[in-house]
């Protein structure tokens, strides 16, 4: 539910947003997108400032203060009237909000408390995210074009509020905390060959700093950041690239939806292989499918196939469903779950940094150039490249001889 709130209204709302704020405030495309841009430099500050207090203090207070700043700001969306105003609401309270009760603090929280079975549960509480798509989108697209784009932030603001109160009251920080062992193991079996795993990854647990004295951090940081690019800037643009040529809003809105169900329904499928198959192939092919189906997009788009649009919006979708278990399973069983979100905290400024300038680039590509083909063709080669790197990139050695 976490995710759903705050991934939904990170990513999902903002494109059927898009149109009806920047036509009644005169607004181009890119300095629309910006907001996005400047979000995703303040998330990953923020990620580097709460990472470690994840592992200090758990994710409640964290999720508690951030519920509150993300309802808040959300209201004051519908009092937008300048740029100025939708950078600071958009791009950094509503950011900041969202990276509090949102993917890091969930998934780093998840890691402590699995292990054997990380990659389904992780994926489990990602679907999730693809919820998002599913209901947000279509949800928020009618009620735009029902009650006005003012109203509806008002309307999301007390929804968030409603749903992630009782939310924040049920997280927990560690299994440790509570006589437990991850993945709901007895003592005994913690010692015996079902433990193994788990016992060699608290033996072998990085540090922030040795985290960041390997080549595999960096690499990683590189490779997450390629693969991300491709969801920040669809899940942006995708309504508007859709209704530039001749599909309606509601068509443009199905798009999201028919994407996000096969990411929700092939999460569980991922994390099931995920704990039962190397990771490394996995990732790499679910890094690649996106790539690949962006391209297939692009041709069905320009050619006014609508049809095979959505066939290759489902295999989007596929790739999509991989993305964040694949993600969070890699980073805990390289560096450990002892200080994974310190951890996971230092390369969300690398990794974000990546992706920041994207949908920014693409909207102003959008308004030079009329069209968004060239750019999504480099975001499809992006993916693709980020395949190849998780597949090539090898888990780091720890020597504290």
């Amino acid at each position: 539910m976490a995710q759903f709130v705050s991934l939904g209204i990170y990513s999902y709302v903002l494109g059927s947003f898009m149109g009806p704020m920047t036509l009644e405030l005169a607004w181009s495309r890119a300095d629309f997108t910006l907001a996005r841009t400047i979000g995703q430099i303040v998330m990953a500050l923020v990620g580097f400032m709460i990472g470690a207090r994840v592992d200090a203090v758990g994710a409640r207070p964290i999720m508690a203060i951030g519920a509150v700043i993300l309802s808040a700001s959300l209201y004051y969306h519908s009092q937008v009237d300048s740029l100025l105003a939708w950078w600071l609401l958009n791009g950094v309270a509503l950011t900041c909000g969202c990276a509090m009760v949102g993917n890091l603090v969930v998934n780093v929280t998840l890691s402590k408390w699995f292990v054997l079975h990380r990659g389904k549960a992780i994926a489990i509480a990602a679907m999730g995210v693809s919820m998002g798509g599913i209901v947000i989108t279509p949800f928020i697209t009618w009620l735009i074009d029902t009650v006005g784009w003012r109203e509806a932030w008002i309307w999301l603001a007390g929804l968030t509020f409603i749903i992630m109160i009782p939310v924040t009251a049920m997280m927990r920080r560690r299994p440790e905390d509570y006589g437990l062992r991850p993945d709901g193991l007895t003592d005994a079996d913690y010692l015996s060959d079902r433990g193994e795993k788990a016992r060699a990854e608290e033996a072998n647990a990085f540090t922030r700093r040795e985290a960041l004295q390997s080549f595999s951090f960096y690499a990683l940081v590189i490779a997450f950041g390629f693969f991300s690019i491709n969801i920040v800037v669809l899940l942006l643009h995708t309504v508007p690239y859709l209704t530039d040529h001749g599909f309606s809003r509601t068509e443009a809105a199905m798009a999201m939806v028919i994407a996000s169900v096969p990411a929700m329904l092939s999460k569980p499928v991922w994390g099931t292989l995920i704990d039962q198959m190397p990771i490394k192939p996995l990732a790499a092919i679910s890094a690649s499918l996106t790539g690949v189906a962006l391209l297939l997009i692009v041709a069905a788009v320009e050619a006014n196939a609508l049809t095979w649009a959505y066939g290759a919006f489902v295999l989007l979708g596929l790739g999509w469903g991989g993305m964040i278990p694949m993600q969070e399973v890699i980073w805990a069983s390289f560096f450990g779950r002892t200080h994974i979100g310190a951890i996971r905290g230092a390369g969300l400024p690398f990794a974000l940094t990546l992706s920041a300038l994207a949908p920014w680039l693409v909207g102003y590509h959008y308004d030079l150039y009329g069209n968004y083909v060239l750019a999504f063709v480099i975001v499809a080669g992006l993916n693709v490249l980020s395949g190849i790197l998780i597949y090539l990139v090898r888990p780091p050695s720890l020597d504290r001889k």
